[in-house]
């Protein structure tokens, strides 16, 4: 990473950090026009479209005001998408309740395993499965995952599944709702 990157990489993390969001990563891409600064960001409670409209706004006026961005043209503030990988702990306790698709390294070779995200342990993360009603948690080890990703998923899991998940009432109540609407 170059030292301007470098630079526009701590000035952004500080600034969304300020704003109560966890900076996940920033692309610069080069244009004969101008640049293109993508900021991927999250935060526990998730970023609404309002919030993110919001803290992209902030973040172009600070850039607009510092001449070293002078070459900025477009600047896209979004939040990672389903198919980011689940490489820190944030990552997936922020998943909980989702169904992830894993790769696991093992003995005899790498193993898939498919199940919604549970709680965080001592390094594991429990992965619950739902086989025609019938729940198994399986713990893993996060160091022998090779690979993470939530799955995108039109299922609408039931309530026992989510509370094995280690979801609240209200928190599965407010994914019902959110699914309603």
């Amino acid at each position: 990473m170059s030292t301007d990157a470098q630079r526009l990489h701590a000035l952004v993390a500080t600034f969304v950090g300020e704003r109560g969001f966890d900076l996940e990563d920033v692309t610069v891409k080069r244009g004969a026009d101008g640049d293109e600064v993508v900021v991927v960001v999250d935060r526990d409670e998730g970023g609404s479209l309002d919030a993110l409209a919001d803290l992209s706004r902030e973040l172009s006026d600070a850039l607009d005001g510092d001449p070293a961005y002078s070459d900025i043209d477009t600047l896209e503030v979004t939040s990672p998408g389903v198919d980011r990988p689940l490489t820190t702990e944030r990552h997936w306790r922020r998943a909980a309740g989702r169904k992830v698709i894993i790769d696991v390294a093992g003995d005899d070779g790498p193993t898939r395993v498919v199940g919604r995200i549970g709680p965080l342990h001592d390094g594991q993360v429990d992965i619950v499965s739902n086989d025609r009603g019938r729940f198994r948690v399986r713990a893993i080890g996060l160091d022998s995952v090779t690979r993470a990703v939530v799955d995108v998923d039109f299922s609408r899991p039931g309530a026992a599944e989510l509370r094995l998940c280690g979801l609240d009432d209200d928190e599965i109540a407010r994914r019902r709702e959110a699914v309603a609407s």
